[in-house]
């Protein structure tokens, strides 16, 4: 399974233009994606680390 590091709780934006993608759960920032870097470390392995981001409430309210 391919794992989307975008759709992970771990994942976030880094401010570094040289590193803009950061892993809290391993503790890293990349050039790309951390599933990328962690496929490379580890060919036959995928991130062991990804848990799925939950849904937030709220977001827009219809207000009529």
């Amino acid at each position: 399974m391919a794992v989307d590091c975008r759709k992970c709780e771990h994942y976030y934006v880094s401010w570094d233009k040289n590193f803009p993608h950061g892993c809290r759960s391993m503790g890293f920032k990349s050039r790309q994606l951390p599933a990328v870097a962690v496929r490379k470390a580890t060919p036959d392995m995928d991130c062991q680390s990804f848990r799925e981001r939950g849904k937030k409430s709220g977001g827009r309210r219809n207000r009529s």
